[in-house]
């Protein structure tokens, strides 16, 4: 189970760390963003737990739940923000660095260092990517990073195909072992 904290209110994680009442007790969670589409959120007493089901596709609109979710994060003021993907790897990094951002002042790439220093294994889809410049650039009017366009995947090399070195039929008969029985391509031996 893996929570990441990114402020001392907000934490970052996968489907499993808001199952843990303990962990959310501990870490004096009040609100449970769930971005996921199927997940459960959890029943806890004084604990409030929002979904935004969308899916982890590129083509996925994230972007519309930005300003509302965001806002709702900034005025939770009862206690601690867990933010939840399946994984804590695209979803829910895309959303709180879309809340630094706009609540924090900070540039997209200060907010991708930000998260990715707390949790390092972040790896957000392009869609989202995208629509967090689109994001950046309404707030602040320019972009800070510029995304990569993919390569083309490199051919995979030819691998010749050898030739077995040896071949079953060149061994002796072990004289341990007795007649043979052939079902199809399996060979079994059997003792004597």
């Amino acid at each position: 189970m893996s929570l990441s904290q990114i402020t001392p209110t907000l934490f970052l994680s996968g489907a499993d760390a808001p199952m843990n009442q303990p962990l959310v007790t501990r870490k004096g969670i009040t609100l449970i963003v769930n971005v996921t589409l199927s997940h459960t959120c959890p029943f806890y007493p004084g604990v409030e737990c929002i979904r935004v089901a969308v899916s982890d596709l590129p083509n996925a609109r994230l972007c519309d739940h930005f300003d509302h979710v965001t806002a709702r994060i900034h005025n939770n003021r009862a206690g601690g923000t867990l933010v939840h993907c399946a994984a804590g790897m695209s979803r829910s990094p895309a959303l709180i660095m879309a809340y630094l951002m706009k609540y924090k002042g900070v540039t997209l790439r200060q907010a991708h260092n930000w998260v990715k220093d707390s949790r390092p294994y972040i790896r957000l889809n392009s869609g989202f990517w995208a629509q967090l410049l689109d994001y950046e650039k309404k707030l602040f009017g320019k972009n800070t990073v510029k995304v990569a366009e993919p390569l083309d995947p490199l051919p995979l090399p030819k691998t010749p195909r050898l030739a077995p070195k040896y071949n079953m039929r060149q061994f002796p008969p072990s004289p341990r072992l007795g007649r043979v029985r052939r079902y199809t391509s399996i060979v079994l031996y059997s003792a004597k």
